[in-house]
């Protein structure tokens, strides 16, 4: 069967949530911003809006995304809209970060993430039970995990949740392949989401990548994306020039050849835009 256009553009959660195939990220907007961002995001096409309750920008996220879908009387379930636990902990911090969340963003979460690891085994696991109960409630609509590594989700799935993971959301491109926590995730049905997809920047100017990109005519930031699709994984971009931001969404008409591909994948040096922590790693 061959795909649509819709479906190029959507993958299925395994809840059965549709999940645009990339997402508008706001880490490290200013503040001052980030409205206008996220309502440009929305005017280019972006359909997944994801913050974080350690961004500082809950608030207004939310009322971007309420605003434009009652501006463009747009039902407020097309769009995904994803935040994050700032720290696991115990039962009541876990809960007041949830309400507090909810309150700040003025609506529902369909996506609600366990932002890191660190806090170490028992706060994961109790953290997780309480995202639980407002999944029950009707606050959220899934559960997700971000920096999990392998051992984080053995541990997740040894505890029996009544909710399982639909996303596990990591540092991820060509120079940080990730391949064990991939193909882990692809086995139990968990969408992989790709942060710092276009290296944080930081690696935009690589020789190898300016080469390979010119080679098919096309720029570094949409062949990392197109590249980050082909391997299956949801991009998460930031930007703050509106006319990037359309740009960034015009990827789906492109096709990376296998070779190219391959020669991509062929970059992983194990690299992290933040070299000082892997929370991946983490107890």
């Amino acid at each position: 069967m061959s795909e649509t256009k819709e479906d190029l553009k959507y993958i299925q959660l395994s809840n059965g949530l549709p999940l645009p195939r990339i997402g508008f990220g706001v880490f490290q907007l200013k503040y001052a911003d980030c409205y206008d961002l996220v309502t440009a995001a929305l005017d280019a096409g972006f359909r997944h809006i994801d913050t974080s309750e350690v961004f500082g920008n809950e608030d207004v996220c939310g009322k971007a995304v309420i605003d434009w879908c009652d501006r463009n009387r747009v039902p407020r379930t097309d769009i995904i809209l994803s935040t994050k636990l700032a720290n696991c902990s115990d039962y009541t911090a876990t809960r007041a970060s949830i309400r507090s969340s909810l309150h700040h963003l003025g609506t529902y979460i369909d996506i609600f993430s366990i932002f890191s690891p660190a806090a170490g085994s028992k706060a994961r696991i109790e953290s997780w039970g309480v995202m639980e109960e407002f999944i029950e409630r009707g606050d959220i609509r899934c559960l997700g995990v971000c920096n999990y590594g392998i051992k984080h989700l053995e541990e997740l799935y040894a505890s029996k949740p009544k909710h399982l993971p639909v996303i596990n959301q990591i540092e991820l491109h060509p120079f940080l392949a990730r391949d064990d926590i991939v193909n882990w995730c692809k086995e139990h049905n968990i969408v992989v989401e790709a942060y710092s997809p276009l290296t944080h920047g930081i690696r935009l100017q690589d020789p190898k990548l300016v080469e390979i990109a010119n080679s098919i005519g096309i720029d570094v930031p949409r062949l990392l994306l197109r590249w980050s699709l082909q391997k299956g994984y949801v991009p998460i971009v930031q930007c703050t020039n509106p006319d990037q931001i359309r740009d960034n969404l015009d990827i789906f008409s492109l096709r990376i050849p296998k070779d190219i591909e391959d020669k991509i994948t062929s970059l992983d040096e194990h690299w992290h835009a933040d070299s000082s922590y892997d929370p991946t790693i983490c107890e």
